[in-house]
């Protein structure tokens, strides 16, 4: 395992960051906004903390992000963060 900071890890935690600001503005609870979007509420708690599995960057379905967006009232490119440099191939 390498030391290197992973752009994908900064990348999905900003996300969840901005998840989390939306939904606190709106004045959801997560597993408001999970049932709304179509998903199970610890998924969406795993989105908000930037992961899907314990150590494992978020990868969330395009449709994912843009129900979210719409449960949200945000745009999509407010919910999606500048996509890092650096990222390596595949994954």
């Amino acid at each position: 395992m390498s030391d290197l900071p992973d752009p994908w890890t900064d990348f999905a935690r900003e996300l969840g960051a901005r998840m989390l600001r939306a939904r606190a503005d709106k004045r959801m609870s997560q597993e408001q906004v999970a049932h709304a979007a179509g998903l199970a509420t610890f998924t969406y708690r795993k989105l908000e903390k930037g992961e899907s599995n314990p150590g494992t960057a978020a990868n969330p379905r395009l449709r994912t992000l843009v129900a979210l967006a719409d449960v949200l009232g945000v745009a999509l490119s407010d919910l999606i963060p500048t996509p890092p440099r650096g990222l390596p191939p595949g994954r």
